[in-house]
């Protein structure tokens, strides 16, 4: 029984490792400044409704909960060039961001979501401006 245990946690490590090798999940100062440095695509992975209330600049906006999500990601960005996920808390964009490597993309994920990108004052921009 030991030995079964043992190899089913091995396997789901291993599992566990391969969808996350091509995601990297960063702070908001990190974030920003890949932003910045234009190193990343920026998509919003939330409702169209939490969007307009504000979102960091740029961002392009796909429901990550909708299902054309990945079909809209593969005809919006270029798979050359890393995306930047982000949602309310982190936990949506995680969702989305497995669902792209799945798709051949490399992903940065913006721990906390946008509410640690309020937090630290960042810039947010909203459709009512």
């Amino acid at each position: 029984m030991k030995k079964i245990v043992l190899a089913l946690m091995g396997a789901i490590a291993s599992l566990s490792s391969c969808n996350h090798q091509d995601i990297q999940t960063v702070d908001a100062d990190r974030f920003e400044s890949m932003i910045s440095l234009n190193k990343i695509q920026l998509l919003d992975a939330r409702t169209a409704e939490e969007y307009a209330e504000g979102f960091i600049p740029n961002a392009v906006n796909i429901d990550v909960k909708k299902s054309d999500f990945k079909e809209k990601a593969e005809s919006t960005f270029d798979k050359s060039k890393p995306i930047g996920i982000y949602c309310r808390s982190g936990k949506r964009s995680l969702v989305g961001a497995n669902i792209l490597v799945k798709s051949k993309f490399k992903v940065v994920n913006l721990r906390g979501g946008i509410m640690e990108w309020s937090a630290k004052g960042k810039t947010i921009k909203s459709n009512r401006e």
